[in-house]
């Protein structure tokens, strides 16, 4: 009998946090199905984006994001971004492929909604629009633009862009352009504009004027803090971490989270393993050696691109069988050959938030995964499993309210005074 009761005794905790588990789980999906989550940074390629093969209709098996994921994961909507990649050729030249290739993405989203999935997706142009879409059970589609590179040197296109649907836009990416540095700098020193240029400047008003919303995730710190000053409207930083956390020029130090609060803004943390956890412990002689077995996997399958964004689209160009191959032996040489180390977990993510609301309050800080451009971390590595997030919060104390203005009120909040400030002006 003693040794009944003591075998009760000793499993009654694990019972107890059994029950506790599945209650908190039981909660935060309760919060989850009612908030408004969204996603403020999901890269697309337009080959996902027709009638003709696989799409993003349908659960995709090389995508982080399509509808039916988000479905699944239950993420109310993703901002699906107009991505162009930085080039040195700073002249008409460069500027009208960068336009093309921007248009190309914006053709494609519109495709998705108008086309392809009306009565599951649709294009949000304002936060009211969310708000309605999201009531209606759509998916909520916002588009942004990263990199400012293809409006060129006409100060129109920011009117065409926002015409367009854009509602947000980075005057910069990895690489210096006509627009503002890039955070990139800090690897050599070397500056093309010692922050923003002039004709970044007139961007800035400009955006201002028709009610885009300003983001400084990629540009450099100087970039950002000009930037502070020169807007009358509050900015976001679309996917960002905490350089207190983790040390690397795509994240924000305290100076600049310190900024964004005053200007009334937000950043959206992003969901990003190297920018999440940052071990100065690492293996490196191993990463050596997986980045030297990389290049000659990429070499022997004709992948040219330098840009991560720009590889992954060529990798998925190839023919089905040897784009199989390319992944086959890709994952050989990162999973068992030189396995990195121990991931980013959501816990780690959330380490982020934390340290933001504890710096500069719940009203500043939102959600970004980098899907499908590099991002993810165990726990989050796909739009279905979205609700690991949220149970992450609830296990940490946050509020319905508080989870709400996480997920997406904080970021509806900034767009709609960057809509109010450009009908005063």
């Amino acid at each position: 009998m003693r040794t009944r009761l003591l075998s009760l005794a000793l499993a009654f905790p694990a019972v107890l946090h059994a029950q506790g588990d599945a209650a908190l789980v039981a909660r935060a999906k309760a919060i989850h199905a009612k908030v408004l989550s969204l996603d403020t940074h999901v890269d697309i390629a337009p080959a996902n984006f027709t009638a003709s093969g696989p799409n993003y209709t349908q659960k995709l098996p090389r995508t982080q994001v399509d509808l039916v994921k988000m479905e699944e994961g239950g993420l109310a909507g993703a901002f699906l971004i107009v991505y162009v990649g930085q080039s040195p050729n700073l002249d008409s030249a460069g500027y009208a492929r960068a336009y093309a290739q921007a248009i190309e993405k914006f053709d494609a989203i519109h495709r998705l909604t108008e086309e392809l999935a009306p009565a599951r997706a649709e294009i949000a142009y304002t936060a009211a629009d969310a708000r309605r879409i999201h009531a209606a059970g759509k998916r909520v589609i916002f588009i942004g633009v990263e990199n400012g590179f293809p409006i060129g040197a006409d100060l129109t296109n920011v009117a065409t862009f926002h015409a367009r649907g854009g509602r947000y836009l980075s005057l910069a990416h990895n690489g210096h352009s006509q627009l503002s540095d890039s955070n990139t700098g800090e690897r050599d020193g070397v500056w093309l504009h010692n922050g923003l240029s002039p004709l970044g400047r007139q961007v800035i008003a400009e955006m201002n004027r028709v009610g885009m919303m300003i983001d400084v995730s990629h540009p450099s710190k100087q970039s950002m803090l000009q930037t502070v000053a020169l807007s009358k409207a509050p900015i976001i930083a679309s996917h960002s971490g905490v350089r207190a956390i983790c040390n690397h020029s795509r994240n924000m130090d305290d100076e600049q989270l310190d900024a964004l609060k005053q200007n009334g803004g937000v950043i959206q943390l992003v969901a990003f393993n190297s920018y999440t956890k940052c071990d100065p412990a690492r293996d490196l002689p191993r990463e050596q050696a997986r980045a030297a077995a990389m290049e000659t996997l990429r070499k022997d399958f004709g992948i040219t691109a330098t840009n991560r964004r720009e590889q992954q689209q060529q990798i998925e160009a190839l023919p089905e069988a040897r784009r199989n191959a390319y992944l086959a032996q890709q994952e050989d040489i990162t999973a068992r050959r030189y396995p990195s180390d121990p991931p980013a977990t959501v816990k780690d993510f959330v380490d982020h938030i934390e340290y933001v609301v504890k710096r500069i309050g719940i009203d500043h800080v939102g959600i970004s995964s980098d899907f499908d451009g590099g991002g993810g971390v165990d726990g989050w590595r796909s739009a279905s499993e979205t609700l690991n997030v949220t149970t992450e919060l609830v296990r940490r104390g946050y509020t319905e309210a508080q989870i709400a203005k996480i997920w997406g009120g904080n970021l509806l909040r900034v767009l709609e005074r960057v809509e109010q400030i450009a009908r005063q002006r």
